[in-house]
């Protein structure tokens, strides 16, 4: 029986990926780690397994740059540019992940993938009954293919490939596989930087090798070769023509340390998978994986609880203090069922499917009372829960899930269970474990299986209340606690209470006359078309615009043309039609996911809408805001800030205000860096991305400054403080990568402050293991020492931008405290937050008041070296206010 090997070549398939899929503004992860090559590796990895079905797998990667052939020719790829960091940062992350789907990987020094994947097809070979086939994006591998290996190649980005067999070598080529090396040892690779014979290209080297069959034919009958300068190009460059043959020969006999029996390709580790695509955020992926698991026969031991009632509830005045956990069916906890709550202290402990019963009295005056501690798990999700019920939850004093998080914001899980094991209680079954992984948590709350996990859960919550405090004081963070997170969560959750007003009428019409507008771009696309056709539909516009109206083609997908909004970009300013296919996707993503997704949450009885705010998700501290997300609200179209002119105050007399910190990433960076000259431009008051284009690019003072120079300089100043690379900022600004490192390099000339920060602040993150904010808001960076360069310097990125972006958000928490305690009097209501904005509604009568109110507090909340700075308006919508 015929077995089937399939073998991949790692770093040319992850650098394919990361090509075609790189965009300096998407493909990252909630960590900042870049995932377009590890995502497209995983789109490659699913196809070919799932067409070669094969049993064994192997996936080659290049162990270094230095190799046998370095020895040969020391510039062998000496020409090749470094490798961009938000690639190599991601080789780690596609290793676990080969690894992770059960599937071997290897690497040898002093060779490349080539020749590990070259020795395997031998291997194969030399058994005699195996089909291989090789992924790669390389055709220097296609010298392999024979009656048994096939090699295919990626065309386009890394789904759609080239079939090379023998036969195909020999159409597309005019030459046969195993004289390719012959064809490389004539022509040389400038891609691999290393020469052949002078003046012999494509042609001449083709029709050498179908003379002469080899180089050493060719040599043994040098006579016979035709043309004076071509023999003379060839006696000259002998050594060169053999060298280059050597070069291009894959060793097919590499010493490598395992063999067929070892590449097994065996099932996925399925929990390291899931746990990784959770982590990198391919929601898509895991959406594909069977997550729905059977229900845990986890033993544990028992709690004792009571059932309560309203006959034995009168037991609760004996408590001073108290823990609860209310149970949902779902994590959107202003719509979500109640499905019972747990309440207790140390040995005693209430169960009950009845919340009703929260509103009673002693249990409603207990959450009420000041005096009393409160123990929970999430105090926004509580303090709505309870609101609803018409309960004011006050004096919380433990919320495990914002201790967890500020302990250590790589661990962010939103389930009891998960963190209690993680900080040492193991007594405990996670929602997952319960409920199934995936599934809506359905249970039958008069079960015993419901009280029991109910119970576990608040007891958790209280047996862990002193250690999580005790490491809480100990790395000097419970200011961060009692001063920052936890008052600010009682602030969400009094601002998600309250909603935004969103008109209803307003978003009706703007649909109108956005569904007027495609039905005429659409009838203009269908006559410059010529035919009708569904402009949806990627297939179909290929069609139309490659194949009947002839416009160059720039990419090409598995199924046909790439119509991606990159490659329309490219094509519009010389095609009417590309820009009217443009406006139209543009316009149908406003009415689907705004216009109508919008109208959808509009609370019906309120007329509001009210979104959740994540406070533990991020690990810089920064909100973000879900069901819906109002933080990304367009602002790039015209037609997409008119969204904003649906959001007005719930008072005719009252208007939306709107306070915006003005460039404070920067800001905190001049601070944290002490550097002088980034310092005095905020000082002077001076715009900071003309003077950083003044510096980059030698203006003088008095000089002015053209838009693309300021452009470029703000793509710069906000690059660094997102760590970006060369690469980076060349894709954003589309310069050359050697420009931009010369933009780079010249920033941190002009503020050597700034490198000088880098450098330290890399230096104590290895010292310490973590970087800080200004809160002492800390981010653990378990690979700064890592031996693997990869991930080291992804860590590296991390430390220098975190206490930035960090320090940044603990300064607009802090803001919106101690807004809201300045406000607390007034009519005027907290509505948003919208990354460094906050959106007030106003009465007209408190509008002088707040005009000086708001700026005043926001410009003074934290102290920085520099002054901070508050852009305010005002209107009768948030479009009007902005």
């Amino acid at each position: 029986m015929t077995k089937k090997l399939l073998l991949i070549d790692g770093n040319s398939i992850a650098f394919r990926a990361f090509y075609a899929l790189y965009n300096a503004n998407g493909f990252t992860s909630d960590s900042g780690l870049h995932t377009s090559a590890i995502y497209g590796f995983n789109r490659m990895l699913d196809k070919v397994l799932a067409e070669e079905e094969p049993t064994k797998v192997l996936v080659a990667f290049d162990a270094g740059k230095t190799t046998f052939r370095t020895a040969i020719f020391s510039d062998y790829k000496g020409d090749r540019l470094r490798t961009p960091q938000e690639l190599l940062e991601q080789i780690p992350y596609i290793k676990e992940l080969v690894e992770d789907r059960g599937i071997v990987s290897y690497e040898l020094d002093n060779y490349e993938a080539d020749d590990i994947i070259g020795t395997f097809v031998k291997l194969a070979e030399d058994a005699g009954d195996y089909q291989t086939t090789v992924i790669t994006g390389d055709r220097d591998l296609t010298q392999l293919s024979s009656d048994t290996t096939t090699v295919k190649v990626t065309k386009k980005g890394v789904t759609e490939l080239d079939t090379f067999t023998p036969e195909f070598v020999k159409e597309k080529l005019g030459i046969l596989p195993t004289q390719i090396v012959d064809f490389k040892g004539l022509k040389g690779d400038t891609s691999d930087n290393y020469p052949g014979v002078t003046k012999v290209g494509n042609v001449t080297a083709t029709k050498l090798i179908q003379q002469f069959g080899s180089i050493e034919s060719i040599y043994d009958n040098i006579e016979s070769v035709s043309g004076k300068k071509l023999k003379e190009h060839l006696i000259e460059d002998r050594d060169k023509a053999f060298n280059a043959k050597k070069l291009a020969t894959i060793n097919r006999n590499s010493p490598v340390g395992i063999g067929l029996d070892d590449i097994d390709f065996n099932n996925a580790k399925t929990e390291k998978l899931i746990k990784l695509y959770k982590e990198l955020g391919f929601k898509s992926f895991l959406k594909n994986m069977n997550t729905a698991e059977t229900k845990s026969d986890f033993e544990f031991n028992k709690i004792n609880y009571t059932q309560l009632t309203a006959d034995n509830i009168n037991e609760i005045n004996s408590f001073d203090e108290l823990t609860i956990q209310i149970e949902l069916d779902d994590e959107n906890y202003h719509q979500a069922e109640m499905l019972g709550f747990s309440i207790g202290f140390k040995d005693k402990w209430f169960v009950s499917n009845d919340v009703d019963l929260l509103k009673l009295s002693p249990i409603k005056s207990k959450l009420e009372d000041i005096t009393v501690k409160k123990n929970l798990f999430d105090v926004k999700k509580n303090y709505v829960c309870l609101h609803r019920l018409g309960i004011e939850l006050k004096n919380v004093d433990f919320d495990m899930l914002l201790v967890s998080y500020l302990l250590d914001t790589n661990n962010n899980s939103n389930d009891v269970g998960t963190i209690s094991k993680l900080h040492g209680y193991e007594n405990i079954r996670t929602d997952d474990e319960v409920y199934g992984k995936g599934a809506k948590k359905i249970i039958d709350p008069n079960s015993e299986e419901f009280f029991e996990h109910l119970v576990h859960k608040t007891y958790s919550i209280d047996y862990l209340h002193d250690k999580m405090f005790t490491k809480l004081n100990d790395n000097d963070q419970a200011k961060l606690y009692w001063d920052i997170e936890l008052p600010v969560a009682l602030v969400l959750s009094k601002m998600e209470i309250n909603g935004i007003t969103v008109s209803e009428t307003t978003l009706s019409e703007m649909g109108s006359k956005l569904q007027e507008r495609l039905s005429e771009i659409e009838q203009t696309i269908y006559q410059e078309a010529g035919e009708e056709f569904n402009i949806g539909s990627p297939k179909q516009l290929g069609v139309i615009l490659f194949d009947k109206l002839k416009l160059p083609v720039i990419k090409k997908t598995k199924t046909g043309y790439s119509t991606a909004v990159d490659v329309l970009e490219k094509l519009a300013p010389d095609a009417q039609i590309v820009q009217n296919v443009l406006e139209y996707r543009q316009i149908s993503k406003l009415l689907s996911t705004y216009i109508d997704g919008l109208i959808k949450v509009i609370n019906p009885n309120d007329h509001k809408i009210h979104t959740r705010y994540l406070q533990t998700l991020t690990q810089t501290g920064r909100l973000s805001s879900v069901d819906p997300n109002l933080q990304n609200i367009p602002i790039r179209s015209e037609d997409g800030r008119k969204i904003r002119k649906a959001f007005v105050p719930s008072d005719n007399n009252w208007v939306i205000f709107s306070s915006d910190y003005s460039q404070i990433e920067l800001r905190v960076l001049a601070s944290i860096t002490g550097d002088e000259n980034l310092q005095m431009a905020f000082k002077n008051g001076e715009d900071i991305h003309e003077a950083t284009a003044r510096r980059i690019f030698g203006l003088a003072k008095d000089e002015v400054v053209n838009g693309d120079y300021r452009r470029q300089a703000k793509a710069v100043n906000f690059g660094i403080v997102y760590g970006i690379s060369d690469y980076g900022l060349s894709q954003n600004t589309g310069i050359s990568r050697k420009q931009a490192k010369t933009f780079i390099d010249k920033y941190f000339a002009e503020y050597p402050g700034v490198k000088e920060y880098m450098d330290n602040i890399v230096k104590q993150a290895r010292e310490y293991g973590y970087v800080e904010t200004i809160a002492n808001r800390r981010r653990y960076l378990p690979d700064i020492n890592n031996r693997n360069f990869s991930k080291r310097s992804f860590a590296e990125r991390t430390a220098m931008n975190t206490p930035i972006q960090g320090s940044a958000a603990d300064i607009i928490k802090i803001a919106m405290i101690k807004v809201q305690e300045a406000i607390k009097d007034l009519d005027t209501k907290m509505l948003l937050q919208v990354h460094d904005e906050l959106i007030f509604e106003v009465p007209e009568y408190e509008l002088e008041q707040i005009k000086e109110l708001i700026p005043k507090v926001m410009d003074s909340a934290v102290k920085l070296e520099v002054p901070l700075k508050v852009e305010s308006n005002w209107g009768h919508s948030w479009y009007d206010a902005k």
